[in-house]
């Protein structure tokens, strides 16, 4: 795919105007939404309505006559909160990748209705009633049954069994939760918005020649009158470049510092902080948990997860940190002698590893990542990857036409033998407005709707696919390290395992109700496909010549993979262990930063400064779904190094490996459990083998 099959239907939300409910582009049943369309007017009216319309289905489907019928709850109640969640879907999503004061204002004005409608849902007791009547019916199918269990388990998790005052809580709990982990994000988001400075020429030396001229244009925009003038920001394609390139020492301090500490008390400004917000959720998670009978938020988190206690998770944690920790003293006793003896630096400092790093690998391997992107341009990686995927798994990307929110976003059909199986958003360039980060989110499941049954259709699943890569330069494409190549494919792994399932029951479909530590195994998998040089062929063409990546160029990358692979590990430990203290620990609101440093000091061999407030932009545990789930990633990986193994065994483009992977797991949703798929596919446990070899640490 190239950039020119961008879609025509274009634009951002526009100006606030008042729009009657019938051309309120939220309450249509289109299939998909009209982004360029929606309005931060259309919200209030259109979610109240859907929320009323949902209520009503509540109270029809819970009334004493109403008979324990799962279809019948479907065809009334799923159809009512499916067509509610689309609609508020469509709204969070452009307050993250399109955000506007009014939008900000609107979505904030009516997250407290909504965290209320879905707490009380979750809570309700007569609707708890009927699913566990339903569910000891005979003749149930395995979706059904699997869904059902599920949704039984989630009800004592919202809350259903808790009476009196306690329930009453429980919901105050939530609604305040919502609004806590939304201000986390938008401090975030303000905070590497908010901070830039202007830079000469001379500042910059080292650092690659298209974030240099992004810069200048970023200084023009601004309307600068002096020639020599050029604007760095947080924004991670401008950030990451000088940490790694730029030669001058102050210029890189300057940036670490404001980088690491967006967002707290030691950040421009103070109403961005969120360190009472961290304090404040903390306590409201404990609170939760105990009202439900446990002793922690992570035991409680823990739930409807493959780990059975933190306990486990913190064993295998630091099982793990032990086995990395040599190989990180090791890289780090490497990297300081390289310093000292080759760029004369006595005393490495924090802003000193991305820079010194990118030094010693250079050196040793004879490359650089600069000399790497030449050949990585989004539009020639973007199409190699959609021609591994239909080799893979027979579906093809389809550019074709949507309403979309930015003109840079690009939309695709999936089509299997013709016929369309799923659609993708990508948007995929950073900007201001945008959240920070890589996601793939639902825009709708697949699902074989009650209201549609009688027409013979059924919904398609849609996804989000959003990353944040820099613009192009001077003309030319985007061009992408291989850390941004692996980045794209783990995100398209996800959206794969979303937009490939079999299984058309609602709950249980795609990704819906698949096990949190084991989510990321279809994503994981796809990075390995990154390290193959008939893939590499593939995504490669140099921006100016078009020649493919050479091979002595891919073997020196090869060579690196693993390059300070034990300070890797021990960094995402640190963030997992430090996690699942601060929600396993009674009283670590109170202590967040000391809680912190002692992680640092058990697993890591080069903390951070003092001055480091990492924890303050942590929006996965904050803000996101990761809180207590975190370890996910690195328990993800023992299960997806194991199922690559697997292709290394009967070839990595093995047309049964393929379709028997496809067949187990993206297929399957969640309507087995993830070891049973794991299993399935592997024909036993998984063991940690190949993630230790895989990462030069067995």
């Amino acid at each position: 795919m190239t950039d020119s099959s961008a879609p025509t239907t274009a634009g951002t939300p526009a100006a606030a105007t008042t729009a009657p409910a019938a051309a309120n582009p939220l309450l249509s049943t289109a299939p998909l939404p009209d982004f360029a369309a929606i309005d931060p007017s259309h919200i209030q009216p259109a979610i109240t309505a859907l929320l009323a319309d949902a209520q009503r289905a509540l109270d029809q489907v819970t009334a004493p006559d109403s008979p324990a019928d799962y279809d019948q709850l479907s065809r009334t109640l799923n159809v009512a909160t499916e067509r509610l969640g689309a609609a508020w879907g469509a709204v969070g999503h452009l307050n993250a990748v399109a955000n506007t004061p009014a939008l900000r204002e609107a979505y904030n004005a009516m997250l407290p209705a909504v965290t209320e409608f879905h707490t009380a849902l979750g809570a309700n007791e007569a609707l708890y009633a009927k699913y566990k009547a339903i569910a000891a019916q005979p003749g149930l199918t395995p979706e059904r049954t699997q869904l059902l269990k599920h949704a039984i388990r989630d009800f004592v998790l919202s809350g259903a069994e808790l009476e009196g005052e306690a329930k009453v809580r429980f919901a105050k709990i939530q609604e305040r939760a919502a609004e806590l982990g939304q201000a986390f994000s938008e401090h975030v988001m303000d905070a590497t918005d908010g901070w830039s400075c202007i830079v000469t020429a001379a500042e910059l030396r080292g650092v690659p020649a298209d974030v240099v001229a992004n810069a200048r244009a970023a200084a023009e925009k601004d309307g600068t009158t002096d020639p020599d003038a050029h604007k760095l920001t947080l924004h991670f394609p401008v950030y990451m470049p000088v940490m790694q390139y730029a030669e001058d020492r102050a210029l890189r301090e300057r940036l670490y510092r404001a980088y690491v500490t967006r967002a707290s008390e030691l950040g421009d400004k103070p109403d961005w902080d969120n360190g009472p917000l961290m304090q404040e959720l903390l306590m409201l998670r404990q609170e939760e948990a105990k009202l439900l009978g446990f002793a922690n938020f992570a035991e409680a988190s823990l739930v409807p997860k493959m780990a059975s206690s933190p306990a486990q998770v913190m064993a295998f944690l630091r099982d793990l940190a032990g086995r990395a920790r040599p190989y990180a003293l090791r890289d780090l006793d490497e990297l300081r002698d390289f310093a000292k003896a080759a760029l004369r630096m006595d005393e490495l400092q924090a802003w000193d590893l991305p820079y010194a790093s990118e030094k010693l690998k250079e050196a040793r391997y004879a490359f650089s990542d600069q000399e790497v992107r030449q050949y990585l341009t989004l539009p020639r990686v973007l199409d190699g990857l959609f021609r591994i995927v239909d080799r893979l798994f027979g579906v093809q990307f389809v550019p074709a036409q949507a309403s979309v929110w930015h003109e840079s976003v690009q939309f695709c059909e999936l089509r299997r033998d013709g016929q369309l199986i799923g659609q993708v958003y990508l948007d995929l360039y950073a900007r201001n407005g945008k959240r920070p980060g890589a996601w793939m989110d639902e825009v709708r499941s697949r699902w074989a709707r009650p209201d549609l049954a009688n027409t013979g259709a059924e919904q398609i699943p849609v996804a989000h696919l959003v990353c944040n890569f820099p613009q192009g330069a001077d003309g030319k494409p985007a061009l992408l390290t291989h850390d941004d190549v692996t980045t794209l494919f783990h995100e398209c792994g996800h959206g794969l395992h979303h937009l490939l399932t079999r299984v058309a029951e609602l709950g249980v479909s795609g990704i819906s109700g698949v096990e949190w530590d084991a989510v990321e195994l279809p994503s994981q998998f796809m990075e390995n496909f990154c390290w193959e040089w008939e893939v590499i062929q593939q995504l490669s063409s140099h921006v100016d010549t078009g020649e493919p990546l050479p091979r002595a160029l891919f073997d020196k990358m090869l060579a690196a993979r693993n390059f300070q692979a034990g300070l890797q590990t021990l960094r995402q430990i640190e963030f997992a262990l430090f996690d699942m203290r601060v929600h396993a620990e009674p009283g670590s609101e109170t202590r967040v930063q000391d809680l912190l440093d002692e992680v640092r000091r058990e697993v890591s061999v080069l903390p951070p400064p003092a001055f480091n407030r990492f924890q303050h932009s942590f929006s996965h545990i904050f803000a996101g779904g990761y809180a207590a789930g975190y370890y996910s990633y690195k328990w993800a990986e023992v299960l997806s190094a194991d199922c690559w193994s697997a292709f290394e065994e009967e070839g990595v483009f093995n047309p049964a490996t393929g379709r028997r992977y496809l067949d187990e797991i993206l297929s399957m949703g969640s309507v087995r459990d993830a070891m049973d798929n794991f299993k399935a596919f592997r024909g036993r446990e998984p063991t940690i083998d190949a993630l230790l070899r895989h990462q030069g640490m067995a």
